[in-house]
């Protein structure tokens, strides 16, 4: 099962720790990783044209890949900014404001709300759902946007995508790749989803009520100019645009018609079986009927140009967001597929993506017993989480899990959930800045300082969820 790592291997390996201490210090990495995909280009075509075209070429691969998330969330901004202006979203939302009366609430309350979500839809499609309804309500009763954000994260893509214990596309991969049941494999995997879940959201909580105390916060929101304006987010003015009056009556109709819109998206995605990509989009289809529909009746003879206007508005805020993630995006996605894609297939024979490559050196150098199974299960899930999609590794952690498995003869289950938890954790939306976007764009903040806020609860919950996982191996 070993892979003979070649110079492209530890030249990723070198560019990761220099793009992570970077991210970590808060300074820019896109010229980095724009030297990260020159150089491997350079190694791979051994072509001046072939690495200055790869990088290039890289960047178009991540935008087609991102493509679906920067049009969900440039449309719920766009819906957003009609609902915000009719005076629709507050009318919307009073009834919730009673429940979520503190930050404290607030912040507990859209988590809860969004983990139920995200384990029947997936998380993507959860952020929009859940941040167009309640993030006004969130930043009203004093939690931060990037408190909303961070909540939205962790429990969405965090908790829930980690277990993912009503869809199992997550639990069948690992499950299948270990040679297990998947029902033995989400039983092992419930005590850890909520160690780390448990540690994650409570430390992030208690760090920001900390920072707010001391003065020490940041809010990490996005600006965008250049439309007359400032926008931040989906509940901010960025457009000096005077609010536009509608009928008591036709407001309180409209303000229970786009909810239960929303929920005939639900009903739906049961009754349909759509999940993941399909689901994201059947509401941002919603969004769009919706937009249109408030701008006709709120604008009238204008209303033809404002559509324009709104999606103009919209897709702004979306690429603004999005800009400074695609280098970024661009160079991790090498570790993956897209290496082979775009510079041919150069690295060795049975390779399966860098990324997968490191994962597999890694535990064939690692001393096999219980303890040291776990910690390194936990690096590899983590090493194959940091192209940023969460789900490409996890059957590599499975196959190992099982090796290790066989080597100490017990805990299969346990390692296999252990790899799976890590993976999906690191790459699936909470640590990954381009991973992080769906929820830092509904809550406009930046995925970086988002990223940055969740560094430390992530790695003192897979800490604390390591050394739970050696007890119950």
């Amino acid at each position: 099962m070993g892979i003979q790592l070649t110079a492209i291997h530890w030249v990723y390996l070198a560019f990761i720790v220099f793009i992570l201490v970077l991210l970590i210090r808060r300074r820019d990495t896109t010229m980095i990783c724009v030297a990260g995909i020159f150089a491997l280009g350079l190694l791979a075509t051994e072509t001046l044209s072939g690495s200055v075209s790869g990088i290039f070429n890289s960047f178009v691969y991540a935008t087609k890949e991102l493509l679906g998330t920067i049009m969900i969330i440039s449309i719920i901004v766009a819906m957003s900014r009609i609902l915000i202006i009719t005076g629709i979203n507050e009318t919307m939302v009073a009834p919730v404001t009673r429940f979520l009366r503190t930050p404290a609430m607030a912040y507990w309350g859209i988590g809860l709300i969004m983990m139920v979500t995200s384990f029947f839809f997936w998380p993507s499609p959860a952020v929009a759902l859940v941040g167009a309804v309640l993030l006004p309500v969130a930043i009203r009763v004093g939690l931060p946007a990037l408190g909303a954000a961070m909540a939205m994260n962790l429990f969405g893509h965090g908790i829930a995508l980690s277990g993912d214990y009503i869809i199992q596309g997550a639990p069948k991969l690992t499950a299948d790749a270990a040679g297990l049941p998947v029902s033995s494999v989400m039983e092992a995997s419930i005590p850890l989803v909520i160690v780390m879940g448990l540690v994650t959201t409570v430390t992030a909580f208690w760090m920001m009520r900390r920072d707010q105390k001391n003065g020490t916060w940041r809010d990490g929101l996005v600006s965008v100019k250049g439309t007359g304006g400032k926008l931040r987010g989906p509940d901010a003015n960025s457009v000096e645009e005077a609010p536009v009056q509608l009928a008591p009556r036709l407001r309180q109709a409209l303000a229970i018609v786009v909810p239960l819109l929303f929920l005939l998206d639900v009903a739906a995605m049961f009754a349909l079986g759509l999940q993941g990509g399909d689901a994201t989009a059947l509401v941002g289809g919603t969004a769009v009927f919706i937009l249109i529909g408030i701008t006709l009746l709120a604008h009238r003879n204008q209303g033809l140009e404002k559509i324009t206007s709104y999606l103009i508005e919209g897709f702004v805020f979306g690429f603004k967001v999005f800009g400074p993630v695609i280098p970024i995006a661009a160079f991790f996605y090498l570790g993956d597929s897209a290496f082979a894609e775009l510079f041919g297939k150069v690295l060795p024979e049975g390779s399966h993506g860098i990324v997968n490559d490191l994962g597999v050196a890694l535990a064939n150098d690692v001393p096999l017993n219980g303890a040291a199974g776990a910690v390194t299960m936990t690096v590899i899930g983590a090493i194959t989480g940091l192209d940023g999609s969460g789900f490409s590794g996890i059957s590599l952690a499975g196959s190992i899990a099982q090796l290790f498995a066989a080597a100490i003869h017990s805990g299969a289950a346990t390692l296999t959930a252990l790899g799976q938890v890590a993976a999906i954790w690191v790459g699936g939306g909470t640590l990954i800045p381009w991973a992080l976007i769906p929820a830092a764009a509904i809550c406009g903040v930046s995925p970086f300082e988002l990223a940055r806020r969740n560094l430390k609860p992530v790695l003192l919950g897979l800490t604390a969820t390591t050394i739970v996982a050696m007890f119950l191996v």
